[in-house]
């Protein structure tokens, strides 16, 4: 239960990390001197650092073993940390994030890996529950977190606090795990993988991350991002299917179970995240919702999750996981749907309502697709498979994210054109709308501006109701693919 604990601690600090800068970003930017664009970089750093080493954790754990990989990536987080609320200006606080963000890739699949080690194999659906509610209340309290200790106290702060959880966590992960280190091997490093690697990772990551700030394809940076993530994923392909010792093992894509439940994990986290990210911009640009209260209505999401977890993975051993994971997507399309018939008209409760009802959907989505995926697999070959999965998963919500937004801001300005047709003095509502403004004292220009915010939140509900539809058809999809994969019975 301590090894369980320090896991799970190590886990929630390397997760909330990744949300929690994203509410400071203007408060770190006036104080050091930089425009809040600019200080985005903090968040993108870390972004691309990690997406780049998740990848590589199989080959650090066989190189080195798991726990001195886990133990020494959780201290390297904890100085990164320290280093990062120590620093007075942009480029110090960028390459500190990106020391943070290289260390914090291997943390999270090791921490799933030792943790089915400490289970026996009738227990690993409760392993992956704990594991699982780790990763899910992180992203949500990490905002409303952010944001308290950007108001109330120094910036600093948001990294200040990793560091007693990341030696608690290190001190008791060693003291009682080291034992269970398994052999390592001397492999050669694949020098050229890894190259490739950081090629094709980092620039999809900057193409993603700058991809809305500068119109997308309209830009030279962008096209030429494109093209060198495309070119050097290719040249990654080729290289490690045909090297000895790859950095990556892609072999992993010849097993059925696993190669559905990554495809599982990836497309349904992408979506998951976008949802959760659509959600309080609109809520907050258009609906005149504090980021507070944002995150408050967003936060319910984690309280039925934490209940239902427990009882997922205590579950495992006698139900399906693809019958879990049947319900958890199910559940998913029936929050989205709820969420399609948003107005602008709504209450908090009725904002809420979907956010409690999928925290049943989360309990049911990490827990059986994790135990899908490493379906088969021994103690050796975990490290490689959560690796590779988590960076599918991450790079999926990438992906989710910037897609995500751009259509929803599209979509909207396209209904916003559609809507500002009707405003002509032709048109008996129009002219009514312009008339009562007109008698409270409104000038005519005051008058259309009124009209036109009218119109951009209407434009941009309409735009989100789409795209509420279009993720609970995914989610459907995704119940048809799950059952692809291989059943699971007893033992994972």
């Amino acid at each position: 239960m301590l090894a369980t604990l320090a896991l799970a601690l190590a886990t929630l600090m390397n997760v909330l990390d990744t949300t929690i800068a994203n509410v400071s970003i203007p408060t770190i930017a006036g104080d050091i001197g930089v425009s809040a664009n600019q200080g985005t970089w903090v968040i993108t750093s870390f972004a691309v650092a990690m997406a780049i080493s998740v990848p590589l954790t199989g080959w650090l754990a066989q190189r080195f073993g798991q726990v001195r990989v886990f133990v020494m990536s959780t201290l390297l987080f904890v100085l990164a940390s320290l280093l990062c609320g120590l620093s007075r200006s942009l480029e110090a606080l960028v390459a500190f994030r990106v020391l943070q963000g290289l260390v914090a890739g291997p943390m999270i699949p090791l921490s799933q890996s030792l943790l089915l080690q400490c289970y026996p194999a009738a227990k690993s659906g409760m392993a992956l529950a704990i594991w699982g509610m780790t990763t899910t209340v992180a992203p949500v309290i990490g905002p409303i977190l952010g944001g308290w200790i950007s108001d109330n106290m120094s910036w600093g702060w948001i990294f200040y606090i990793n560091i007693p959880a990341g030696l608690v966590a290190a001190g008791i992960s060693w003291m009682l795990l080291k034992h269970r280190e398994l052999p390592t091997r001397r492999l050669p490093v694949d020098v050229v993988g890894l190259a490739l690697l950081v090629i094709w990772v980092g620039a999809m990551q900057l193409m993603l991350d700058r991809g809305k700030e500068l119109d997308w394809f309209d830009s030279t940076e962008i096209m030429t991002l494109a093209i060198v993530a495309s070119v050097g994923f290719c040249f990654f392909l080729a290289w490690e299917l045909t090297e000895k010792h790859p950095i990556v093992d892609l072999s992993l894509f010849k097993l059925r179970s696993f190669t559905i439940g990554t495809l599982a994990i990836g497309l349904g986290y992408g979506v998951f995240f976008a949802n959760i990210l659509i959600l309080p911009l609109w809520m907050q640009q258009y609906m005149g919702y504090t980021a507070t209260w944002a995150g408050l209505a967003t936060a319910p999401i984690g309280l039925l999750a934490i209940l239902f977890m427990p009882m997922v993975g205590k579950s495992m051993g006698r139900i399906e996981p693809r019958t879990f994971a049947m319900l958890g997507f199910a559940v998913f399309a029936l929050a989205s749907f709820m969420r399609a018939g948003f107005n602008t008209d709504m209450g908090f409760m009725d904002m809420v309502w979907p956010q409690f009802i999928q925290g049943i959907a989360i309990a049911g989505f990490f827990i059986p697709l994790s135990a899908i995926i490493i379906t088969g697999l021994d103690h050796a070959r975990i490290p490689d498979a959560t690796g590779l999965s988590n960076f599918v998963r991450i790079t999926a919500g990438a992906f989710g994210a910037s897609i995500s937004v751009t259509l929803w801001e599209n979509r909207a300005a396209l209904h916003h054109a559609q809507l500002s047709e009707a405003i002509t003095p032709y048109h008996p509502a129009a002219q009514m709308a312009l008339d009562g403004l007109y008698a409270h004292g409104f000038s005519e220009q005051q008058a259309l501006a009124t009209l036109n915010r009218v119109i951009d939140t209407q434009a941009a509900t309409l735009s989100a109701i789409e795209f509420f539809w279009v993720s609970g058809i995914v989610f459907l999809f995704l119940i048809a693919l799950i059952w692809f994969a291989r059943p699971v019975r007893g033992r994972l």
